[in-house]
């Protein structure tokens, strides 16, 4: 708290007291039949599997009607997931439009929305082991959209040091791998991420964001449905579980499992199809 701080006003608490309005109203967002997804997931089969080391990441690829199941294998662990459109770049997952539609942390039935001028869904949550954890005392929750991803740039500015194996710049190497580009090139496209099993919040004194412990246990596992042709990038947190300390060397961290499950396309007939690019016709007012 600030000495210079504004000495509160008569009605302060009356200010205080006027009741909150939600800025995004969701009841009119399309409709996600959650029952047929997941009978659909019944169906599925395992078409491809990657193994994500800790402190480093992977590029993986989901067809359009598929399903991505990432699982903790070992050991609890956290991951910082990228979404693009595997057939556009410029399309990717938008954390800061998904956190303001469903709100802070993702949860079964919500969608990952991707970047203007596209908004539309990249992906659907359809199964979470974790959905029992709910909101915790500390106001903590699983699989959020506020953190940023830990990077080299911030740990300099707080540290001093040169950091390499961040999730930003374990997502840059992976990208830049499967795509066979220069680093530097890489590195425009990773973005603001899902935090697949991390548990965070903010506190309720400083309204800092906060981690703790992640309640992930071996087979525990999120699965996504592919509205889109997806490229995929999953970085296993160099920080474990992150219940002290992301960008390290020294906390307990595991691999990753990431399966691309591929359905009966009769479970998908005539219910289903691609959703497409936002309708808004782009004139801006000119």
């Amino acid at each position: 708290m600030t000495e210079l701080q504004t000495a509160p006003p008569e009605d302060a608490e009356a200010r205080r007291a006027i009741a909150p309005v939600i800025c995004y109203p969701n009841d009119t967002l399309p409709h996600i039949d959650l029952p047929a997804y997941q009978a659909a997931l019944t169906t599925a089969e395992v078409t491809d599997t990657c193994l994500i080391p800790p402190r480093d990441a992977r590029c993986f690829e989901a067809p359009a009607g598929s399903f991505v199941r990432i699982t903790s294998v070992d050991g609890p662990q956290v991951g910082d997931l990228n979404l693009w459109n595997a057939q556009d770049l410029s399309e990717r997952f938008y954390s800061g439009k998904t956190r303001a539609l469903h709100g802070s942390h993702v949860n079964l039935g919500d969608r990952l929305w991707s970047s203007f001028p596209h908004l539309r869904p990249m992906a659907s949550v359809v199964q979470d082991s974790l959905d029992w954890y709910g909101i915790d005392e500390f106001g903590g929750s699983v699989h959020d959209v506020i953190g940023t991803r830990c990077d080299p740039y911030t740990h300099n500015l707080l540290a001093g040091d040169h950091y390499h194996y961040c999730c930003h710049s374990n997502l840059i190497r992976a990208l830049a791998d499967h795509l066979g580009i220069a680093a530097e090139d890489a590195e425009p496209h990773v973005h603001d991420v899902l935090n697949v099993f991390m548990c965070t919040g903010f506190t309720r004194d400083t309204g800092q964001y906060f981690m703790k412990a992640s309640p992930v246990r071996p087979g525990d596992s999120l699965t996504l449905f592919a509205e889109i042709p997806l490229l995929g990038a999953l970085s296993a947190c160099p920080g474990g579980d992150c219940s002290s300390e992301h960008s390290s060397d020294t906390a307990a961290c595991h691999p990753l499992k990431v399966e691309v499950l591929t359905p009966d396309p009769d479970s998908l007939s005539g219910w289903w199809t691609s959703p497409p690019r936002n309708g808004y016709n782009r004139s801006h007012g000119l």
